[in-house]
């Protein structure tokens, strides 16, 4: 069974809470050197299919804010990797991010002085959906890469977390229970259709009319005038069911703007391309096998943390935007874990809304579980530094105990009188 985000997050990680690795060490445990420079954390947030930079809201501020609060001797910096086109080829996208993540890793350690070269920043990867797998994928490529295979990781990427990416694909269920917005599209759709007829018997009659290039030429197989809401964003069945009618009831239309269309076509295919990966059941198994053979043999902590629904009728069974890996080894389950929302509609508004405390109650709890695996990565990769007598003079981390707890935190706010505005900026 996978873990969940509310089973004690406050306390130190044990065996059970993360298994496929041997103990954390305690994070109270004293260095064998003392740290004059501090070290360099960066927490990189990678958004999703047809995400944006602004996908994770305020919460890399808090994760930055929280850890900076809790670990000594560190720097933390969040860092959201610019917005990016979710089409074409996964591995493109790989190879752009991880050209990126080189550049920014060398010009941090460089100006961060002190002499202590190649890995002294330590990098969590955070993905959002489809920015999971981009994740995964660039972290195995930098371990696949290295020319000498004794080397040790660089970038030193010490974590993995995956935000609601669906590793083992998307539920059957995210398009079943939200078949009522998929029926509104296909209405769009149709309404657009009976607009392109109109157009198409306006191009038939001999009186003159406005040149062609004057309607919006996208609207075969774009998303209706709704197209910005979260469905749209993650609904490619909707755009297939919606681009289908309207082939069909446009096909005089098609020929008139058929250059048009060849782009647009392009476009959608492009796209599709990219969430095809989903559909890869053999390619995405053999993805977290390969991502469970980096973390045993370079202790990079991988952990996915998945939204869950309660129960609702007819199926009384709770409701998971991503499939679990319920056939899998206990040791695989134990990486997935409990992210639960008992706001969002239906498991699309959960995936969308992850990142807002409006949309998601989950999520100053979605926080504190983070800091604990970053914390505990930390602690990980200084134990090993210590074990392989690579140590960049660190100081020892403060116990997960220490992380602000969200019902003292509440207790200290109604002690204060404060009001619910600057509650909020305590928890950020």
């Amino acid at each position: 069974m996978s873990t969940s985000l509310h089973d004690t997050p406050h306390e130190p990680p044990n065996d059970t809470k993360h298994a496929g690795h041997a103990p954390s060490p305690s994070l109270s445990e004293s260095s064998p050197h003392d740290s004059v420079a501090p070290d360099i954390l960066l927490l990189i947030f990678i958004h999703g299919f047809k995400g944006t930079d602004t996908t994770f809201a305020r919460f890399p501020e808090r994760m930055q804010h929280l850890l900076t609060e809790t670990l000594h001797n560190v720097t933390v910096e969040s860092i959201v990797f610019p917005a990016y086109e979710t089409k074409g080829n996964l591995a493109e996208a790989v190879e752009r991010f991880s050209d990126w993540l080189t550049t920014l890793t060398v010009e941090k350690e460089v100006a961060s002085g002190g002499g202590h070269g190649a890995g002294k920043a330590k990098i969590v990867l955070c993905g959002h959906s489809m920015g999971g797998l981009l994740a995964a994928d660039s972290l195995l490529a930098f371990a696949n890469t290295r020319p000498d295979r004794s080397a040790p990781l660089w970038p030193h990427i010490i974590a993995c977390i995956a935000y609601d990416t669906p590793y083992y694909g998307l539920h059957p269920h995210v398009f079943k229970n939200s078949a009522t917005k998929a029926t509104e599209y296909v209405a769009s759709a149709q309404k657009t259709a009976s607009s392109l007829w109109s157009t198409l018997s306006g191009l038939q009659s001999p009186t003159k009319s406005a040149p062609a290039s004057a309607a919006q030429p996208a609207g075969l197989l774009s998303s209706p005038s709704a197209g910005e809401t979260p469905w749209s964003r993650w609904a490619p069945a909707a755009y297939a069911v919606g681009g289908a009618l309207l082939a069909g009831a446009a096909a005089g239309a098609a020929y008139y703007r058929r250059n048009e269309l060849t782009l647009v076509s392009a476009n959608v295919l492009d796209h599709m391309r990219y969430v095809g990966n989903l559909w890869d059941q053999d390619a995405l198994s053999k993805r977290v096998e390969d991502v469970l053979e980096i973390e045993k043999e370079h202790g990079v902590v991988f952990k996915t943390l998945y939204t869950i629904l309660p129960a609702m009728p007819p199926d009384y069974t709770p409701r998971t935007f991503c499939i679990l890996p319920k056939d899998k080894s206990p040791e695989i389950k134990a990486h997935f874990a409990e992210a639960r929302n008992a706001m969002a509609e239906d498991e699309v508004q959960a995936h969308v809304g992850m990142f807002e405390p409006s949309t998601n109650d989950g999520y100053y709890q979605l926080g504190l579980a983070t800091a604990d695996i970053i914390r505990d990565a930390l602690a990980r990769s200084r134990a090993a530094a210590v074990d392989t007598g690579v140590v960049h003079e660190e100081q020892p981390l403060p116990s997960a105990s220490s992380a602000p707890n969200s019902a003292r935190v509440k207790q200290e706010a109604e002690m204060m009188q404060v009001n619910e505005a600057e509650m909020e900026d305590l928890l950020l």
